[in-house]
């Protein structure tokens, strides 16, 4: 077999591997097996300023699990995946979710940017960084500012489009009467460098 036939079928595999791991995320979070859901994630994952590791991950998880939701359920979407070198990829997919928490039906739509790694033949987390579009009651839509509506706590603003200049170039920039200009396609694997404008990649905020 050749060598560039072995690297396609590689990045194939690995293709399939990485969206089985989103859906393997959704499914272990919203059953509540911690064990297999942390599994999924770099063995010294941060959790948090001073703490790394599955065994931390699976305790933050299960306080928070046990203090905010009865019940969720994250639905998979869209999902964009390019390669770094052939054990590092990063992506974005989105997240459409409902939780059960009090006497509320919150539903959310979200997207996450995720940073992949290939740990001795297996696709993992490296990290993943939430970014909210809204969060509020069934029966009341989002609209307006600050969408991210839960109970007990003042609505606040998500970060669902600051990853992307584009959303505040549209509406900085109407058309005009010149004859629009058209950008030249992204060459593959990156898409999402060309969408994020050349900025760093996004950093998550270390509790």
């Amino acid at each position: 077999m050749s060598t560039d036939l072995e690297a396609r079928l590689d990045r194939l595999e690995s293709l399939d591997e990485i969206r089985q791991l989103v859906a393997k995320y959704a499914l272990s979070l919203d059953m509540r097996d911690l064990d297999a859901h942390v599994n999924l994630f770099a063995p010294d994952i941060r959790v948090s300023r001073d703490q790394t590791g599955r065994a931390h991950l699976k305790r933050w998880l299960d306080d928070t699990l046990r203090l905010q939701f009865t019940g969720t359920a994250h639905h998979i979407g869209n999902h964009v995946i390019e390669f770094d070198d052939v054990d590092h990829a990063h992506g974005v997919v989105y997240s459409k979710n409902e939780h059960e928490t009090g006497d509320e039906w919150v539903i959310m739509q979200m997207l996450y940017w995720d940073d992949y790694e290939r740990i001795d033949g297996r696709w993992l987390f490296r990290r993943r960084l939430p970014c909210y579009w809204y969060a509020t009651d069934l029966n009341r839509p989002p609209v307006g500012d600050d969408k991210m509506r839960w109970p007990d706590r003042e609505p606040y603003e998500g970060a669902f489009h600051d990853l992307f200049p584009s959303w505040e170039e549209f509406w900085a920039h109407p058309p005009d009467d010149e004859e629009p200009e058209v950008a030249a396609p992204a060459p593959i694997d990156e898409f999402l460098s060309r969408m994020r404008r050349g900025t760093p990649d996004p950093r998550i905020r270390v509790r």
